[in-house]
């Protein structure tokens, strides 16, 4: 039996936390999926639209934050050299339950859609199609809107429910895209992620009781409501989606030596350990990772954390976590903030491209404390870093030792190739070149080959990144 990486010490004890917490909260299968397009100074036919997508949402949330209506408008540019006839809206928060049943619909519903003639839902009711009214040409913008009715589901889980309180992840619809590979219509996982946006930027309005808070992805502020109501109000520029959470939260902020705002919430019931831990580390590895991959451009960044939540999940400037006397998968997830938030990829056909690298910022950030990379990393022949999560949906057993084990392994031994100067170079180049874009497999590969006279192609094909 191959050699796994060895756990040991306290800090090794979190790092495990991660592997197994991602393993309860992870995520994605195909229909129409391919490898996402590069952006492009010069569209082109392929280029990755519908872009600069503007969202305008206004909610009201019931007395525990179990239910929210409103109305949702996007605004949406065509930056294809192709007339654009359609979008399509996906429907995350639809991947557990799919279509639901007569006695119990989907959690995500829409309704009264205007600006397009919407069809039927697809992909297990997660992807809806909306055919515009006149093809709309490069450069053109043009909007549609709709009602949204959001019901969180009874399941500990990043749309789910915790005692008390409300994780709102993927609940709110987004636009797919389109690139050279045609709709990504993958459907929803539950082991890892399928999700693939563009950099957007939303304006949301919540209105909710005053007796809960709402952790939202944004620079967020509270004003007051009708009698016993609060209304966040949350802007985000540039950000792929939009999270939230609601409860009766404890909370504190603090700002980093770096000047980023740093939201602290969690359960009561949570223990006070855990939460300075993840408080601490939280604050600084949001500086440490704007030092070694580019200033964090959010401005503010909220910890929501509880007991029992299963294990812990990111989103742009939010992360959720379950959280222990020692703390939960806060640098992990922080890591997120620049893997896949601001340098986007395919999360269903690219996973390594998030994952592994922010298991290898993570394990930096630990100094790689107890974590062995010797011995042969394949748990089997056929398992690869590039596999898409078609492949991790039938091998979940496979999936955490290689993306999360053998990823991070591979860029430490790139590191090594590369020189620790060189390394660190690279990737902050590698993520100002791809800064709110979108990269691929081929776009590292060739940024890691130009900085080193080497051949890297045995170095790709030992850790089999095809």
């Amino acid at each position: 039996m191959s050699s796994l990486p060895a756990w040991s010490s306290r800090t090794c004890r979190r790092l495990l936390v991660v592997l197994l917490a991602l393993l309860a909260a992870a995520g994605a299968t195909v229909a129409e999926a391919g490898t996402a397009s590069g952006v492009r100074a010069r569209p082109a036919a392929g280029a990755a639209t519908p872009d600069r997508p503007h969202y305008d949402v206004k909610l009201r949330g019931d007395a525990d934050g179990s239910h929210w209506t409103g109305r949702q408008r996007v605004s949406f540019r065509n930056a294809s050299a192709r007339p654009l006839r359609e979008v399509y809206v996906r429907l995350w928060g639809n991947g557990e339950d799919g279509c639901g049943t007569p006695g119990k619909p989907s959690p995500i519903r829409v309704s009264k859609v205007r600006g397009g003639a919407p069809g039927r839902l697809t992909v297990n009711c997660t992807a809806l199609r909306i055919a515009l009214p006149k093809p709309l040409a490069r450069g053109e913008r043009t909007a549609v809107a709709f009602d949204v009715s959001i019901a969180v589901p009874q399941r500990n889980n990043r749309f789910g429910r915790e005692g008390a309180f409300r994780f709102l992840g993927n609940a709110l619809p987004v636009l797919a895209v389109h690139d050279a590979s045609g709709w990504h219509l993958d459907p929803y996982v539950s082991t890892g992620e399928s999700f693939y946006a563009l950099a957007s930027d939303f304006r949301v309005r919540l209105d909710h009781p005053s007796s809960l808070k709402v952790p939202a992805t944004g620079r967020t502020w509270t004003l007051r409501g009708k009698p016993g109501r609060t209304v966040t109000h949350s802007v985000a520029q540039r950000v792929r989606d939009f999270a939230w959470a609601a409860g009766p939260f404890r909370s504190a902020t603090e700002t980093s030596p770096g000047g980023v705002r740093v939201k602290s919430y969690w359960s009561p019931d949570t223990p006070a350990a855990g939460v300075r831990l993840n408080r601490k580390d939280g604050v600084a590895a949001v500086d440490l990772f704007s030092k070694e991959f580019g200033r964090y451009p959010y401005g503010e960044i909220d910890l929501v954390m509880t007991h029992d939540f299963a294990g812990g999940m990111e989103y742009p400037g939010v992360v959720i976590l379950g959280t222990t006397e020692e703390g939960g998968a806060t640098v992990h997830e922080i890591a997120h903030q620049w893997w896949y938030g601001i340098v986007g990829n395919d999360e269903y056909n690219s996973p390594w491209l998030d994952e592994s690298f922010a298991q290898y910022a993570n394990a930096r950030y630990y100094r790689w404390d107890g974590f062995d990379c010797s011995g042969d990393p394949w748990p089997s022949p056929t398992a690869a870093l590039t596999n898409s999560m078609t492949y991790w949906s039938a091998h979940r057993d496979e999936y955490f030792r290689t993306v999360y084990m053998a990823g991070p392994c591979a860029l430490a031994d790139l590191e090594r190739v590369l020189g620790a100067g060189t390394m660190a170079r690279l990737l902050k180049r590698y993520a100002h070149d791809h800064w709110y874009g979108v990269s691929t497999t081929a776009d590292f590969k060739k940024a890691a080959q130009s900085m080193t006279n080497k051949d890297l192609t045995p170095f790709w094909k030992k850790y089999r990144i095809r």
